[in-house]
């Protein structure tokens, strides 16, 4: 056998027999661009000492990687079925390692947001790649198992990302956090070429570069509106961004509907599999996300956890998807995609509502149940999601596929973070307005109101004040404690209540059993007939 992989999957006249070690590959590329969101969660704080980040500015820290990550994905991945689904892989695991470097060397803020929305460039191009690649080198037989375990990796890069970070943080700055990704981007790239065939969509004809430019308008303008609005108020730009994505949604649609050959077929969503198999994959990151958005800013502020305190708490979740993932491979084939995802759905509203309990005194164990929950639930139902939707593409578009699966990923995740995260922040100014407005001078007041970092530090400042002392220091940290505290119960009751309805909306879409049977015996009756179609032409 040749040392590298050179013979392309279409050439091939019997599986790939490195086939598991390429998805090891494929893991491997997908860990680092989900960890780049999860890990820069625990780095937070030290950023914002070191950088003297806004509110504003470390919410487009962390977001400067999600806009391009969203945006783009369904283009690059049509782009790397039509050329090389392998060359995208490796362009976007150097691109993002390019964008890693410049993050941890740079010491500006405007520059950590460039450099995040390069690695968010990387992102964009490595992930529907991993997917489109794995769905072509497996037989059909052994799909399910792979879309396990890269559905779960995407759940072990959730509490991988923290503890990484955490652990560098003990010894070196927060560009070290960056720096990490660069050698396991050298490892997949030479793992690609290694072990990873080629592979590229055969009779594809040309790509849809109008219908392309208008989701990457829509999906893009969608995210920052979200983002923004939220957070900082509904001002000239969030709502333009607003309206832009509306008015390019639906030329977006308008064109696809009249193009011979558009960049993603929209009457897919009137298939109850692939349409409720997106609101899913969606749903379960809206939540997942929003709750360790604010959980982990608990058991760093107060409860005082450091990085690495915080990312081994978060392994929990990990091992409960791990779980989650081995009951789905069994349980799926026996009940049916619309059962499993659903007992996810209503385990995952489970899991944010479990949060509402959380007080001023609640410790660790308060938030384990939750933890374990919600990974259970991303381990039993996004496989089974996953492999619906990229089942409903030929393999002349698993790039698409993949794409369109992680822009609902990534749309939930953006989701859950700006929604969550909005609510979060406005329900902790009202309780500390509550508890010691007039207290405290308007400037300090305003400090501590914007961020639950923000009054802790006010606090240490009274504490150094002759005027206040230790003893009206504890009572702020006491009521930012216990406004934080409200701020995520009220929040999560929410946010649950979102996931409820989300969850009586996907078990309605999806279809039983029987109808998914006459589905599939349909798809398996007309593709001889399309693939002697496609060798004719």
């Amino acid at each position: 056998m040749p040392l590298f992989a050179t013979t392309p999957v279409e050439k091939m006249t019997g599986p790939y027999p490195r086939r598991w070690w390429a998805l090891l590959v494929l893991c491997l590329s997908l860990l680092i661009v989900v960890m780049a969101n999860t890990s820069l969660i625990v780095a937070a704080p030290d950023m914002t000492r070191d950088l003297g980040l806004s509110s504003s500015d470390l919410q487009w820290v962390i977001d400067g990687y999600t806009v391009p990550y969203a945006a783009l994905m369904l283009v690059l991945g049509a782009i790397g079925d039509k050329y090389s689904r392998r060359g995208a892989l490796v362009l976007g695991l150097l691109i993002f390692a390019g964008g890693s470097v410049m993050g941890s060397q740079v010491h500006h803020t405007d520059l950590v947001i460039t450099a995040r929305a390069i690695m968010g460039v990387g992102a964009a191009v490595v992930m529907p790649a991993t997917l489109s690649l794995l769905v072509a080198i497996f037989p059909k037989s052994e799909r399910a198992k792979a879309i396990t375990a890269w559905s779960a990796t995407s759940g072990l890069a959730i509490a991988a990302g923290p503890l990484a970070a955490g652990w560098l943080l003990q010894y070196h700055a927060w560009g070290s956090t960056f720096l990490m990704n660069v050698p396991i981007a050298v490892l997949g790239v030479i793992g690609a070429l290694l072990l990873v065939p080629p592979s590229r969509a055969e009779g594809m004809g040309r790509i849809d570069y109008v219908g392309g430019l208008l989701s990457i308008v829509s999906v893009g303008c969608l995210v920052y509106a979200t983002i923004e609005g939220p957070h900082f108020g509904w001002g000239a730009g969030p709502i333009t961004a607003a309206v832009v994505a509306g008015v390019g949604l639906l030329a977006f649609v308008a064109w696809e509907l009249r193009h011979s050959n558009p960049m993603l077929d929209v009457r897919k969503f009137t298939e109850r599999p692939f349409s409720g198999s997106m609101l899913a994959v969606l749903f379960f990151f809206f939540g997942t996300f929003g709750s360790i958005y604010y959980s982990t800013q608990f058991l760093q502020f107060v409860l005082g956890y450091d990085a690495l305190e915080t990312g081994v708490r978060l392994l929990p979740l990990a091992g409960a998807v791990f779980v989650g993932a081995a009951v789905t491979a069994k349980l799926t084939p026996k009940l049916g995609v619309k059962a499993v995802v659903g007992v996810g759905m209503v385990l995952g509203t489970a899991g944010v509502v479990l949060l509402t309990r959380v007080e001023a005194g609640s410790t660790y164990t308060d938030f384990l149940p939750s933890l374990l929950v919600l990974g259970l639930a991303i381990g039993l139902s996004l496989s089974p999601a996953t492999g619906t939707i990229m089942g409903s593409f030929p393999e002349s578009e698993l790039g698409v596929g993949g794409g369109a699966n992680d822009t609902a990923l990534e749309l939930g995740c953006s989701l859950g973070i700006a929604i969550l995260g909005s609510l979060l922040a406005t329900s902790y100014k009202h309780k500390l307005t509550d508890l010691v407005g007039g207290h405290l001078p308007a400037a300090a007041m305003s400090t501590a109101k914007d961020s639950v970092g923000g009054g802790l530090a006010v606090a240490e400042q009274v504490a150094k004040n002759p005027q206040g002392g230790a003893q009206q220091a504890q009572a702020l940290v006491a009521a930012v404690h216990e406004s934080f505290a409200h701020a995520i119960a009220h929040t999560s009751l929410i946010g649950g209540i979102i996931m409820a309805v989300g969850a009586v909306i996907v078990i309605a879409v999806l279809p039983g059993r029987k109808h998914t049977g006459k589905h599939r015996q349909q798809d398996t009756v007309v593709a001889p007939e399309e693939t002697e179609a496609v060798g004719a032409a």
